[in-house]
């Protein structure tokens, strides 16, 4: 039993003592007397017509009586926990992913989560509350209905580790406090397995929510193949975790405009192909009805209208090859010697060539440093005649150093396929038969610290690549080589040129580390801002002179086809779309976990937390008793004489 006031009983103690000793001056009541049930029975019956006897009934009911009311005052109480004034702090954890949209039995499993929040929680308990994006601090039911009712799902995702150690960043340093975690959510299966560990100073329930139907139908994918000058095979693939036996209809739109429409019978096969022509903008959307999960039924991708890469090539010796490369329609190629180059132009390239210099002045050496570090490209082709020292002062930067001149003939032989400049759809499978080709001399490397492209016969290189500088180690000139006239020559430089413009692809994922550039000259303090008719976000962003390399990770927060915007003008056009790690409605097991407590309803949660506080009130019966006993006292005055 414990006491909300026990300075009363001190005083009771303080009272009762010259009451004790006025007992004791009852020198008529010797102890002896009462040494058994037997003499203190006929002592009582000797003496029930004695005023003293009288007077000890009346003084020992006024002192029951009396400590009755200063117990009652003192509010005696018991309780499961040993301090009374014990505080206690809750955290709710509330799960909004995209999980959290399928149906329940009664209704989506978020929305119906909320409603029992707002209301089971009693108005007076102050608590915390954290969803996947969002922060409640020692709140209550009322000050957070409205923002409750206004919850929307969101692609950020907490693992039940991470909800667990931001719920408990909010409890106090008060280690006498009970303390309490709410865990709201479906606990959807993502191949890990959750550690709820056990903390002996924290009371963690568990409330999972069970979806009714487990099917679900999402578009995985999307993606280009067979590129062509006039069409383009557009591929989706679809997903379904269950059994459907009847065709899905998928839809393309342009926009709001519908240009196609398919059936995907998911029995026999997950993926569609679309055709839409080449070299056309487009800001597509792919639909799929399904009557489960709708964060996945959506997919959003577009192409842009073609843009050209700046190429600048230094060159020494004949360039023709490269200006039946780099054409007009895809292109802006310049040309120059290495005694007429204007180095006001390098800032404002994508890729700079140096074709079959002798030597690389300390000037350009240092203003293509400037360049790679800027996001740019370089392609160095070493002349026959080359000066090592001259290449190898640029070169040491990069890990990569020539040595004396073979004049050795040497077949390329061995292509990597996974080298960026080989795996972007050049080849539609690998090649082991074709024609050769072959260099007389070349320029062996005493460090080759980088990506092998192409390889001789004895596996050494011929094309290496060191961040986003290649590096031939042979002359391409006529007289020592024939990979001008070889197939591989055009995929190779067309793709040294692109590799130094990073291009978006379709699409990107919410949530992940994406980039790409943007070409534009910005004004001083200007920015660029993503944008479209329902969000604005303004992104990460490096200015390198003539265009703008932008990264997102976190934003966007919605799903969707955004502008890229300059003021008022469209640059181009980026998709973002939502993972589709929630698609798979598969859920964890929690049976077997031990120390938790597993709630099948937020009311029950609470009323477990509210029992391991409840008191339990006595001080009415201490009342009653006192109330007894002066009824006892006035039966003594009235009746005993």
């Amino acid at each position: 039993m414990q006491f909300k006031h026990p300075e009363l009983l001190y005083a009771l103690f303080l009272l009762l003592i010259p009451i004790i000793i006025h007992l004791f001056q009852l020198r008529r009541f010797k102890k002896e007397r009462f040494t058994n049930v037997a003499i203190l029975k006929k002592a009582i019956m000797q003496t029930r017509k004695s005023s003293q006897l009288k007077k000890w009934l009346i003084l020992a009911t006024r002192l029951l009586a009396l400590t009755g009311l200063i117990f009652a005052f003192a509010q005696p109480f018991t309780s499961p926990k040993h301090n009374a004034n014990i505080k206690t702090e809750t955290v709710i954890y509330l799960d909004n992913s995209f999980s959290m949209q399928a149906n329940g039995n009664r209704g989506p499993l978020l929305k119906r989560a909320v409603q029992d929040l707002v209301s089971t929680v009693p108005e007076d308990v102050s608590f915390s509350l954290i969803t996947n994006n969002e922060i409640f601090r020692n709140t209550s039911i009322n000050a957070i209905k409205n923002d409750l009712l206004e919850i929307d799902h969101t692609a950020s995702i907490l693992s039940p580790e991470a909800a667990l150690l931001k719920a408990k960043a909010l409890f106090s340093k008060n280690s006498s406090s009970l303390k309490n975690i709410i865990f709201i959510s479906d606990f959807q299966d993502d191949g890990n397995a959750s550690n709820f560990k056990h903390d002996n100073n924290i009371t963690l329930f568990l409330i999972p929510l069970k979806a009714e139907n487990i099917r679900n139908i999402a578009i995985d994918t999307a993606f280009i193949s067979n590129e062509n000058f006039e069409n383009l095979n557009l591929h989706v693939r679809l997903s379904d975790n269950g059994n459907t036996t009847e065709a899905v209809p998928l839809s393309l739109f342009d926009n709001e405009k519908l240009i196609a429409k398919t059936a995907v019978n998911l029995n026999e096969t997950s993926e569609a192909v679309f055709t839409i022509p080449a070299n056309k903008p487009i800001q597509g959307i792919l639909t799929v009805n399904d009557n489960s999960l709708q964060f996945d039924n959506t997919l959003f991708f577009n192409i842009n209208e073609p843009i050209k890469t700046s190429v600048l090539a230094i060159s020494n010796d004949n360039d023709d090859y490269l200006r039946r490369i780099y054409t007009d329609d895809e292109f802006n190629l310049i040309t120059t010697s290495e005694s007429q180059l204007d180095y006001s132009l390098i800032s404002s390239q994508n890729l700079i060539v140096l074709n079959e210099l002798e030597s690389i002045p300390v000037t350009l050496a240092s203003a293509l440093r400037t360049f790679l570090t800027e996001g740019g490209a370089v392609t160095i082709i070493p002349s026959i005649n080359s000066e090592i020292t001259s290449y190898n002062a640029f070169l040491n930067a990069f890990d990569l150093n020539l040595k004396q001149f073979n004049d050795t003939e040497k077949r390329i032989t061995s292509i990597n396929y996974n080298h960026p400049l080989y795996n972007r759809g050049v080849f539609e499978k690998e090649v082991r038969n074709f024609q050769y080709p072959k260099v007389n001399g070349f320029f062996e490397l005493l460090n080759s610290r980088g990506a092998t492209a192409l390889e001789y016969e004895d596996g050494k290189p011929f094309l290496i690549n060191k961040d986003k500088l290649s590096l031939f180690t042979a002359s391409l000139e006529n007289m020592n080589s024939n990979f001008k006239s070889s197939p591989l020559i055009v995929p190779t430089f067309y793709n040294m040129a692109k590799y130094g413009l990073k291009i978006p692809s379709l699409y990107m994922l919410i949530g992940q580390n994406n980039s790409f550039d943007v070409t534009v000259n910005l004004g001083q303090d200007a920015i660029l801002k993503l944008e479209n008719d329902q969000h604005s976000v303004i992104p990460q962003q490096q200015y390198y002179n003539t265009k703008v390399r932008i990264n997102t990770n976190d934003i966007p927060d919605f799903a969707g086809i955004y502008a890229v915007k300059n003021r008022t003008e469209i640059l181009k056009h980026v998709s973002f779309n939502y993972s589709r790690n929630e698609s798979s409605m598969r859920y964890q097991d929690l049976s077997n976990l031990k120390d938790i407590n597993l709630s099948n309803t937020i009311e029950k949660a609470f009323d477990n937390i509210k029992s391991e506080t409840k008191m339990n009130a006595l001080w009415k019966w201490f009342v009653i008793f006192a109330a007894a006993l002066l009824i006892i006292e006035m039966a003594i005055l009235k009746y005993f004489k």
